[in-house]
């Protein structure tokens, strides 16, 4: 494997964040916490594959993934880090470079307005395909709101203003608007949960969508989360299968993207 020399601040940065949530989790007493480590498979669908053949072209691939989360009195933190294709160079010559090493990383926070449901919400997303020397980070600031229904749904939704840094454009990027949503049941005597995660962004800056998309510029209006469902067998293990869809999103311009991810994670919080 070549020698990955380019920086990794910023992913450091997110994984220490998920490590740091797992040791607060024992240090100060949380509310609630989870800490997890997983493997993962995405299948890109056949027509994804054919819709970006020629614009940020798309393959399946395996990412690991360490993921954490914790609430407090006063907030709430949640962040993942994942290695793509963990196993590969940094540019992959077998796929012309669609299968190369890379990284992502999110951190996300509500800080509590007192005793409302709103808060202060933050939000960070790297990405890093070192074999392209490729990067993207997105950043949001902005309100959010937390509710649980009677019948357990819980749903967090926000808004905010969105800056962004990468190869092409590092400037204000328009809003993201957004949710983070998830439900526990029972049936056949095995616990299972739903959950989804949602983002719009729009009024995206047009230097931005001409810069950062390949073949063409984007529209102003992107979609992108996953819907999953998750089966609990025991509290060591978690397995799962996630929908996962964007549109104007992921260098791809104009183009409905969905695949379907396979998981299995080992809870270690």
């Amino acid at each position: 494997m070549n020698t990955r020399t380019l920086s990794y601040t910023p992913a450091l940065a997110a994984l220490g964040a998920c490590l740091l949530l797992a040791d607060a989790a024992h240090a100060d007493g949380p509310l609630w916490s989870f800490g997890n480590v997983s493997v993962n498979y995405l299948d890109w669908s056949s027509g994804t594959e054919a819709r970006t053949a020629n614009n940020a072209a798309k393959s399946d691939f395996t990412y690991v993934e360490i993921e954490g989360g914790a609430g407090f009195s006063w907030g709430e933190f949640y962040g993942f880090f994942d290695f793509e294709n963990p196993t590969h160079d940094q540019f992959d010559e077998g796929s012309g470079g669609q299968d190369n090493f890379r990284t992502a990383g999110k951190v996300t926070s509500h800080i509590y307005l007192g005793d409302t449901p709103f808060s202060v919400y933050a939000h960070l997303y790297d990405f890093r395909d070192y074999g392209f020397d490729s990067r993207e980070q997105d950043q949001v600031l902005g309100l959010g709101y937390r509710t649980t229904f009677a019948n357990g749904l819980w749903f967090k939704p926000f808004l905010g203003a969105a800056r962004v840094q990468s190869d092409g454009y590092t400037g204000m990027n328009g809003y993201m608007a957004g949710w983070v949503a998830g439900y526990d049941f029972t049936a056949f005597d095995q616990n299972f949960s739903v959950t989804n995660w949602h983002e719009q962004t729009f009024s995206r800056d047009d230097d931005y969508l001409a810069q950062n998309y390949v073949g063409e510029s984007a529209g102003s209006l992107g979609t992108n989360g996953a819907l999953g469902l998750w089966w609990h067998p025991v509290d060591l293990i978690t397995t799962g299968v996630q929908y996962r869809y964007s549109n104007n999103k992921l260098g791809a311009p104009n183009v409905y993207q969905n695949a379907v991810i396979y998981s299995v994670k080992l809870n270690f919080l």
